[in-house]
């Protein structure tokens, strides 16, 4: 093969994997703002937070899983499945009766979701040469802002003007591409070793997963959090986490090899990823609150609320990528997150008084923040093994760093709702008002639906204000929180040593293992 021919497969290789991520990182987005049609249609309002947790508990579990494997089997078997479960999943999405059927099928799709991302990251990796690897690192990365802002777009067009059936029925056509780019381009080049599939290891990682993720979607909502359902849930989590350990310590191939953790650069990198996630999911989810429920905006798609914010995240994640060949990769991260740590700390200061153009400031700063990180870390973990760990070494931290949003957004729930609810009853009580006064239906403890536009058109003045003054305190007390993880993920990038992406992985060259 002539170095004409392989670079233009390499590039179509490239295109494949871009749009597998594109399709697994943009469904969550666009499935959300078709969900108050799809319950209006099937029913089950109590039921509908399944559609999106099936996916992420699927897609979570199945990470490391299909990451190991794709190290012992080849990476191309283990993509082309995860865009062939994907697909599935989306043809019967589009045919679900009712929200239990659909819940089921999003964790169909959510386990090809689970493939597609790590392993995408390890065969661009494989892939192309290290002269390339951060530019194509910090496209890969940009692909995950772009698709946050373009989701939700995307996402309400469809349910407008088409039908909600085609948010899933997208999918086809990009995974059709997206396999026929890898299936014919991709040709894996390097030995693999097959190894004895660690059973008890996938079997207690998935049991620990369910576990944990049902306990922090139940918990404070359809059961107490000192409810037995809740805490037995816990204590399950517990209980196989600590099996797992066990198992993993003791077997031939195992899923997470802990000894990875030993290599300094990747240690780091995963803890920045599981703080810095925390953080920034927090933004991701209380600024458009505060801009609906304190500022008076419209119910306006997640997309075009925190636009500023995923463009800040493409302009680093971009950047990133491409000054990774030239300095270390703690010179991009420390910059980068003192400047997500100012953006955090920045909200913090948020209130009644606060404009528009303040917040989208706010919200630049903490995109600029979080964007190298997409792509600086999936490089930086991968950086330190050869070929037989790398897809291993990607998995886990991107389940690590999914990990860490889905706990940063329980935490600090629970940290904003209890504040809400305290500040809101105590102001209430001193001007002598109590939540028996509020529209039927409207609840203190649920602050999206007491501020929509028509419960807000039918609370009284006095009690409004208060509601918009207790909304703000609480969301600016919690990013006092979110300061913490923010600033530990700063000082975990001080340790992440001097690598950069020029050196070569032990016992390799500096040449792609595929083409």
């Amino acid at each position: 093969m002539t170095a004409n021919t392989r670079r233009n497969s390499t590039g179509i290789v490239i295109a494949g994997l871009l749009l597998g991520i594109l399709m697994a990182s943009m469904d969550n987005t666009i499935v959300s703002t078709a969900m108050g049609t799809i319950v209006g249609e099937l029913g089950g309002l109590d039921k509908f937070v399944w559609v999106t947790s099936a996916y992420m508990i699927a897609e979570m579990a199945g990470m490391p899983i299909f990451g190991k494997l794709s190290d012992m089997y080849g990476r191309k078997r283990f993509f082309v499945f995860g865009i062939l479960i994907f697909m599935l999943g989306s043809i019967l999405c589009g045919t679900a009766h009712s929200i239990v059927e659909l819940s089921v099928y999003r964790a169909v799709q959510g386990l090809g979701g689970g493939a597609l991302v790590p392993i995408a990251f390890t065969i661009m990796f494989d892939t192309v040469p290290l002269e390339q690897r951060g530019k194509l690192g910090g496209l890969f990365g940009a692909v995950f802002g772009m698709s946050s802002i373009f989701g939700p777009l995307l996402g309400a067009y469809i349910t407008d003007y088409i039908n909600w059936q085609w948010v899933f029925y997208i999918n086809l056509p990009l995974g059709l591409v997206a396999f026929i780019l890898i299936a014919v381009f991709y040709k894996e080049s390097h030995e693999h070793s097959k190894q004895p599939i660690d059973g008890w290891g996938a079997f207690s990682l998935v049991g620990a997963v369910i576990c944990l993720m049902f306990a922090l979607e139940l918990g404070g909502k359809q059961f107490a959090w000192n409810s037995s359902v809740i805490l037995g849930l816990f204590a399950g989590f517990i209980l196989l986490a600590v099996v797992f350990i066990f198992v993993e310590r003791r077997a031939e191939e195992p899923i997470i090899t802990f000894a990875m953790f030993r290599k300094r650069l990747y240690a780091t990198s995963n803890a920045i990823a599981i703080l810095s996630g925390a953080a920034f999911i927090t933004a991701s989810v209380y600024i458009p609150i505060f801009i609906q429920g304190v500022l008076g905006g419209s119910a306006t798609n997640s997309g075009l609320v925190l636009l500023p914010m995923m463009l800040g995240s493409v302009v680093t994640a971009t950047g990133g990528g491409i000054l990774l060949s030239k300095v270390a990769y703690r010179s991009i991260m420390i910059p980068t997150l003192i400047i997500l740590v100012i953006g955090i700390a920045l909200l913090t200061t948020l209130s009644t008084e606060t404009t528009r153009w303040i917040v989208t400031l706010y919200m630049i700063l903490v995109g600029l923040g979080i964007g190298a990180s997409f792509s600086v870390l999936s490089n930086a973990a991968i950086q330190s093994f050869s070929a037989k760990q790398r897809g291993s070494a990607s998995s886990t931290l991107n389940f690590l760093r999914s990990l860490g949003m889905t706990v940063g957004i329980t935490v600090f729930g629970i940290i904003q709702s209890h504040t809400f609810t305290n500040e809101l009853t105590q102001a209430m009580a001193a001007i002598g008002l109590s939540s028996a006064q509020l529209p039927p239906g409207a609840k203190i403890s649920d602050p999206h639906a007491l501020l929509s536009p028509e419960a807000r058109a039918q609370i009284p003045k006095p009690i409004l204000d208060q509601i918009t003054e207790a909304l703000a305190y609480s969301i600016a007390h919690t990013f006092v929180w979110a300061i913490l993880p923010a600033v530990l993920a700063l000082l975990a990038s001080f340790f992440m040593g001097r690598d950069k992406l020029e050196e070569a992985p032990p016992g390799e060259e500096s040449h792609p293992t595929g083409h």
